[in-house]
């Protein structure tokens, strides 16, 4: 799964390095038409998430991942063809809900197989994840460097193979029988225990579904600003270093070098310390105290001159790094933990749209919002972060609380005839 997972992020790097360039000199979109496009891909991805977990839910997850990564290859393989923009609109909606619901149902997948090591599997799993991203943007730069439409459409050939050879890695993993995601009921005790109506936690729960399970709705809308930092790293920092401080251009790349090494090198360290549902809870507050941190000195950057802000724009870096270190572990292990067994699947789909959320409103929010208001949009945005840390951290110790309660509640035996 982790080969699987690097070559497809690979992929996924070759084709976020080109797809704008590609649009633009290739296709012949102009920019409007371009920000249509993304912004309809980011849309249709969040009804990725749900959508699998819903699937997830009726049908082996191994078979649905599959059939998600050969979408992915027929709606890429449609790009080399189609010019007209309503249908290339449509093209690349269906391949980014495939690519949300494909990332659902890996995790999903990883989830069965890694079981209660799951900690540790998504530390090898965000590792190998930025080594593909990485390697996807070296080759790009190749292509890019020659800048003919031979060479966008090797790339796009390219991303497709690697959903190709990522289908057949899946193909031959094997299921384990036994470890699910769902668990029969574990008696009508858990129908009606400590948590009350409004917020049922067993299989009331399960049988509602997420979108009638308020306690749950609660920590997936809790959970996307706690995704924040990939905005942040992504886009405010290197907007901000272009308009509002004196540090040269040439520092941009060196973001994304201290994020991937740092993950590399760090992520297991850090899920180490992140075993327990209760620790991934406490996490949450790091994570808070992180993207404080690091929104406190991109707004005191512009004041140090070149050598200032580039030091202080590298050390948020480091910060919006740290975080997302913190929140790659803390947020899935929540979202299972906090989710009924009898149901998991389609409550990790729910759970899975607080990413897709963040990737097309945090950039709204920063550029919109946040730099708009200057230094002390930054210093805002940071404390409301924090702030709504503690939040999602007393909400999920709730939660937790209550489930423990009901796996400790004796099952009510069956009244007789």
């Amino acid at each position: 799964m982790l080969l699987a997972q690097l070559l497809d992020r690979a992929g996924t790097g070759v084709w976020a390095a080109a797809c704008v360039l590609y649009f633009t000199f290739v296709i012949g979109l102009d920019a409007g038409q371009v920000g249509l496009l993304l912004g309809a891909s980011g849309v249709a991805g969040i009804a990725g998430s749900p959508l699998a977990g819903h699937l997830a839910d009726r049908f082996p997850v191994r078979s649905l991942l599959i059939g998600a990564h050969l979408l992915r290859l027929g709606t890429l393989c449609l790009m080399l063809v189609v010019t007209d923009f309503a249908l290339l609109l449509l093209v690349v909606a269906v391949t980014h809900l495939g690519d949300r619901g494909a990332k659902t149902l890996e995790m999903l997948f990883a989830t069965r197989v890694a079981g209660d090591r799951r900690a540790t599997y998504q530390a090898l799993s965000r590792s190998s994840a930025n080594a593909g991203y990485a390697l996807g943007a070296g080759l790009a730069a190749i292509g890019l460097a020659v800048g003919t439409r031979g060479a966008y459409q090797v790339l796009i050939l390219a991303d497709a193979l690697s959903f190709l050879v990522v289908a057949a890695l899946v193909w031959r993993t094997k299921e384990p029988r036994g470890r699910g995601l769902v668990v029969p009921p574990a008696g009508p005790a858990e129908a009606t225990g400590p948590a009350g109506p409004a917020e049922a936690t067993g299989p009331a729960a399960a049988a509602r579904g997420p979108w009638r399970d308020r306690g749950y709705l609660r920590f997936v809308l809790l959970d996307i600003p706690m995704h924040l930092d990939d905005s942040i790293l992504g886009i405010g920092i290197p907007l901000w270093l272009v308009g509002r401080t004196e540090a040269p251009h040439e520092l941009i790349p060196a973001f994304l070098v201290v994020n991937t090494v740092l993950v590399v090198l760090l992520q297991l360290q850090v899920s180490a310390r992140v075993e327990t549902a209760r620790q991934a809870a406490g996490a949450v507050a790091l994570y808070g105290v992180a993207t404080f941190a690091c929104c406190a000195l991109l707004a005191g950057a512009g004041a140090g001159g070149v050598w200032g802000a580039s030091a202080a724009l590298l050390a948020a870096a480091v910060l919006a790094t740290a975080a997302e270190l913190v929140r790659s572990v803390s947020s899935w292990e929540l979202a299972v933990r906090l989710a009924p067994k009898e149901a998991r699947a389609s409550y990790l789909g729910v759970a899975g749209m607080a990413q897709s959320v963040q990737k097309s409103a945090g950039p709204l929010l920063l550029t919109g919002v946040v730099m708009a208001a200057g230094p002390a949009g930054w210093l805002a945005l940071g404390t409301a972060v924090a702030g709504l840390s503690l939040v999602q951290r007393r909400s999920s110790l709730r939660r937790l609380d209550r489930l423990e309660r009901l796996e400790r509640t004796p099952p009510v035996p069956a009244a007789s005839g």
